[in-house]
């Protein structure tokens, strides 16, 4: 099933649930009030929820007609938000063009950290900035919501409490990245607000889905132009099951908690990526491409995201159809 989060002027939004080919909508207030509450009893209300589904799908619920615009992220703000970096080709051009080298232990322990979850802004919302200098980019990923996840799980039975699977744009300012990793403490400032898909699916709905991934290009489009491809499992380290299982070695997970897979990034012949009007797949965020730049030319020329520049992030299924809505965000100068 297909679900997603209406703005009422709350902030949590009103649950609805979206018919597969994104075109009506039923509320489902009878039976769960947001996404949240839903999470929170997943066994009771997932038949309930599947069922109203159905009925859509087959007309014998009418609904309403369904305006991805009209959309909060399906979580508009979560218990947690973990997200990790499953492709090492992104980490091993980062570190590249610098002139280091990844660890070994990356290859076999995946990076992780916690974002904010507090204020994730709708799949079409502006991401607001108060400096083009703080360098702002987009990073397209694929993400999964868990039930209730205990402690030292394993990677396999892990992938038994992922229940639904979204895209984000995972909003990154650059700038003040290095600054913040100096410091030895992580992530804050750096990371804006993400915006996720304007529908939350179930890994059943999705055919590619298996693995702990899905086989599948993430299609990434930046002012009107195709920008990035790159497979979703091609060249992927660690798959979604073993993020969860990472992120609950220490503690449980509560219901509702997002963990992100990081960058999609796809090598090309076994080097580093390749833009798709030259014959490669693209880039799922614009810090690929400057690496790039610089690794070949010893410049960074492709400049980061500008007040009124547009991206796009979308998936579509074999049949080209949309799985999940579009995430369209345009960036907005913040005055205060």
């Amino acid at each position: 099933m297909k679900l997603a989060t209406l703005k009422d002027g709350t902030r949590d939004g009103q649950l609805i649930v979206v018919s597969r080919d994104l075109k009506r909508y039923t509320a489902v207030a009878d039976i769960a009030e947001t996404l949240q509450e839903a999470l929170d009893n997943w066994a009771e209300v997932q038949p309930q929820l599947a069922a109203k589904c159905e009925m859509l799908c087959a007309g014998e619920i009418e609904g309403e007609p369904f305006d991805q615009a009209e959309c909060e992220s399906p979580l508009p703000r979560a218990y947690q938000w973990l997200d990790g970096s499953a492709y090492l080709n992104h980490v091993e051009l980062v570190r590249k063009a610098r002139g280091a080298t990844v660890p070994e232990s990356f290859y076999d322990d995946p990076l992780m950290y916690q974002g904010g979850s507090d204020t994730f802004i709708g799949p079409r919302d502006a991401i607001v900035a108060a400096d083009e200098a703080y360098g702002i980019d987009m990073e397209a990923e694929i993400v999964v919501i868990t039930d209730d996840v205990p402690i030292g799980v394993s990677a396999a039975d892990a992938m038994n409490h992922i229940k639904l699977i979204m895209l984000v744009n995972d909003v990154s300012l650059r700038g003040l990245i290095p600054g913040e990793l100096a410091k030895g403490f992580g992530f804050v400032q750096s990371k804006a607000s993400c915006a996720f898909s304007p529908v939350a699916v179930t890994p059943d709905e999705i055919k590619a889905w298996g693995e702990g991934t899905i086989d599948l290009p993430l299609l990434v489009d930046y002012n009107g132009k195709a920008f990035g491809k790159a497979n979703v499992k091609t060249d992927m380290t660690f798959h979604m099951g073993e993020l969860v299982a990472h992120a609950a070695k220490t503690r449980h997970l509560c219901a509702g908690t997002i963990i992100g897979s990081g960058t999609v990034s796809n090598k090309f012949e076994g080097g580093e990526g390749k833009k798709i009007e030259d014959g490669g797949v693209g880039y799922s965020c614009i810090a690929e491409i400057r690496m790039i730049e610089k690794i070949q030319t010893g410049e960074f020329i492709t400049p980061f995201m500008r007040f009124g520049d547009k991206v796009g992030i979308e998936m579509n299924d074999a049949d080209g159809k949309s799985i999940f809505g579009r995430i369209e965000n345009h960036v907005e100068k913040y005055d205060g």
